[in-house]
């Protein structure tokens, strides 16, 4: 099944301060993660988030990790985050679960 791929403007602004490489490794990242398996959870890849209601799902691609939610067949994009700023993300936007 394929994927729809949408980015909420957030992950948008994100995307757009990124520089040309790191533009090119998470465009390739989704479009080879995302597009037709984004809940299959592997070692080092695709994580589902324990605790959390949203996002559900972290994406790691080398120094950024992308937050996601997945809703029927559509990936919402929630936000492309610098490794060193994933607790402060969370800490601020993330919902825990209850």
């Amino acid at each position: 099944m394929r994927y729809e791929i949408v980015l909420t403007d957030t992950a948008k602004g994100h995307y757009r301060g990124l520089s040309a490489r790191w533009r090119s490794v998470v465009r390739d990242g989704l479009e080879m993660h995302l597009r037709h398996e984004p809940t299959k959870v592997s070692r080092s890849r695709i994580k589902r988030l324990r605790g959390m209601d949203h996002p559900e799902y972290r994406l790691r691609l080398e120094d950024y990790r992308v937050f996601y939610d997945v809703e029927a067949e559509t990936v919402v994009v929630l936000a492309i985050v610098p490794k060193e700023n994933i607790e402060s993300w969370l800490d601020q936007y993330g919902a825990k679960s209850r």
